[in-house]
């Protein structure tokens, strides 16, 4: 695995060497773009409508559209100036409980593995971590941007998740005709908690797959060795349109597939 990032944790007086991995990967299937006409991959340019001729980067320079089609250019030299220190730091200001964050909140994660000679602080951080139950916020710069993020334990290893700041995460309140206080049925709600239990199990990562990427593959696979893709449609479920009828219908199906599997599905 590639280490992107080399520096530290540092908690209170503690320092401690890490080294930094992509703990996810994206998985989709990536499509070229390209001239119909003689099938080669289209190239992109930078070009200016105005003086109608392409730009070379030099000429390039960086502007906030404060107004529609009204730019304040920032130069390179004054971005630089203003950029947070370069510590090389997860900087661990606090430590909270993982439940006190909204999953909303979280971004990308990282694997962090010990540095040189940093095993032994690596493994006291961990396991005190891990004992009392707590996370680290904290905060790092990296590639000039300074993030939010938590320290974490993730299977006998150290992660990092970056996180949005408060006022990255746009407000609820501001979703439209979302309902309030409704006074739903009784027979309604004891239903639909009856669907959430049968259909309540523990949580396998394992058992759910990207079936349209796999999809997208397999056709792909067979276009490359000439074979005709032909697929029959699918049958789709009657609709529902009675939410009783749906409520009802869900629950004997959800039942019929708890007696399959032999009542296997359990809560917590």
């Amino acid at each position: 695995m590639h280490t992107i990032w080399k520096g530290s944790i540092s908690f209170g007086l503690v320092n401690i060497p890490v080294r930094m991995f992509t703990a996810t990967q994206s998985k989709s299937v990536s499509f070229r773009s390209l001239h119909k006409k003689c099938k080669t991959p289209i190239k992109y340019h930078r070009y200016c409508p105005t003086c109608e001729e392409d730009i070379p980067w030099d000429e390039v320079v960086k502007g906030y559209e404060y107004a529609d089609n009204q730019f304040v250019l920032m130069e390179k030299e004054e971005l630089e100036s203003i950029l947070p220190e370069q510590r090389k730091s997860i900087e661990i200001m606090d430590f909270v409980k993982l439940e006190e964050i909204d999953p909303i909140y979280f971004d990308k994660t990282y694997y962090l593995g010990p540095g040189d000679n940093g095993d032994r602080a690596y493994s006291l951080l961990r396991d005190a971590m891990d004992k009392t139950g707590k996370i680290g916020v904290a905060k790092i710069t990296i590639r000039s941007k300074q993030s939010l993020a938590v320290v974490r334990v993730y299977q006998n290893c150290l992660v990092m998740e970056t996180i949005f700041y408060p006022d990255e995460v746009r407000d609820a309140g501001q979703i439209p005709d979302v309902p309030q206080n409704l006074d739903l049925p009784e027979k309604e709600m004891d239903m639909a908690e009856q669907l959430i239990e049968n259909l309540t199990t523990q949580f396998d990562p394992d058992q759910y797959q990207d079936e349209y990427r796999q999809a997208v593959e397999e056709a792909i696979d067979k276009k490359i060795k000439g074979e005709e893709i032909v697929e029959a449609p699918e049958k789709q479920p009657e609709r529902v349109v009675d939410l009783m009828d749906a409520l009802k219908a869900s629950l004997e199906e959800s039942g019929r597939k708890k007696r399959k599997t032999g009542g296997k599905k359990a809560a917590k």
